[in-house]
């Protein structure tokens, strides 16, 4: 019974959020967005057909972005196609990988650029897990709707699967949070360890890139305990990384903010770029395989595959 007033919920109040939106932005003298896509390949290889979610009865089923916090109608438009989602594909959690807020960040900034967007995703009691970029303020981390529990980095177990998500603060990577990731992967007894935080290890984009000296420090650890994906943002691109040592990466930062052809083409490391629209990310994961689509704020399946799980971990 929950399920279905959930979905009858959101279903009416996509209207009233897209509705909102364009009033925003009329108010606020904001154009409407173009609605071209552009997709980059690593390789000029036709696009492969997508691969569905299996939408199982038991499996965890998530999203990942970041980088949105703006208030535009983009974001709304993206929050509205995270809510169709929603009435076929019921997601228990979202994880963010910070930039939450542009600009001010007051209670009506709260309001206007994550409530209200999202309105009908927490209504249904969707949880959204934060890690904080470096736009964000770090009393971000006492907002109970981000669910950080006053912490600046922190784990906790999915609802369903066997599943430990990790959010890391790597605008300050501090020698303590080092140790305590060293010790929270140690001790993690779950078959899936996924990271997630801001600053991507690998990174085509342009303005940012690759953080080499967070790699230094970080991949090591994911490697030597098992992390089998890591999420990040940034760059306001999507792009999926091939595997690196047997980890798969992804930068998910174009949730709001995009900067369009703002990447460096070639790079060895990366299968897939999604440059110019919105998109986020739904993974479903059912004992040692994670399906994942990549959406966009016009509907599209930009991406989509499976991954598996790294073993002993």
């Amino acid at each position: 019974m929950r399920c279905q007033s959930s979905v009858a919920l959101l279903r009416r109040a996509i209207a009233a959020v897209l509705l909102a939106a364009c009033a925003g932005c009329a108010s606020a003298g904001q154009s409407a967005p173009a609605s071209g896509v552009s997709v980059a390949a690593a390789q000029p290889a036709a696009t492969a057909p997508s691969t569905e979610l299996p939408n199982r009865a038991d499996s965890l089923k998530f999203l990942v972005f970041g980088d949105f916090g703006t208030g535009e109608r983009p974001q709304y438009e993206l929050g509205a196609q995270m809510s169709t989602l929603y009435g076929r594909f019921p997601f228990q959690m979202v994880a963010l990988v910070g930039d939450n807020l542009y600009g001010s960040q007051r209670p009506q900034d709260f309001r206007t650029k994550f409530e209200v967007p999202y309105k009908p995703l927490l209504d249904a009691g969707v949880k959204f897990y934060a890690s904080l970029g470096n736009h964000d303020g770090r009393e971000q981390r006492y907002y109970k709707l981000f669910n950080m529990d006053g912490k600046l980095y922190y784990s906790y177990k999915a609802p369903k699967q066997d599943v430990r998500f990790i959010a890391l603060e790597t605008t300050y990577l501090v020698p303590e949070q080092i140790k305590w990731l060293e010790e929270e992967l140690k001790s993690a007894r779950e078959e899936w360890k996924i990271v997630y935080f801001h600053h991507p290890l690998y990174s085509s984009g342009g303005t940012h890139g690759s953080d080499l000296k967070l790699r230094e420090t970080l991949e090591p650890l994911f490697v030597k305990y098992g992390v089998s994906v890591v999420f990040s943002g940034h760059d306001h691109i999507y792009e999926r990384m091939r595997p690196q040592n047997g980890i798969q990466y992804f930068v998910t930062g174009s949730g709001g903010k995009l900067r369009p052809g703002d990447y460096r083409r070639g790079q060895p490391f990366s299968a897939r770029i999604v440059d110019n629209v919105q998109v986020f990310f739904a993974g479903e994961i059912f004992n040692d395989e994670m399906v994942f689509n990549v959406i966009s704020r016009t509907g599209r399946v930009m991406d989509s595959g499976v991954i598996t799980r790294r073993q002993g971990s």
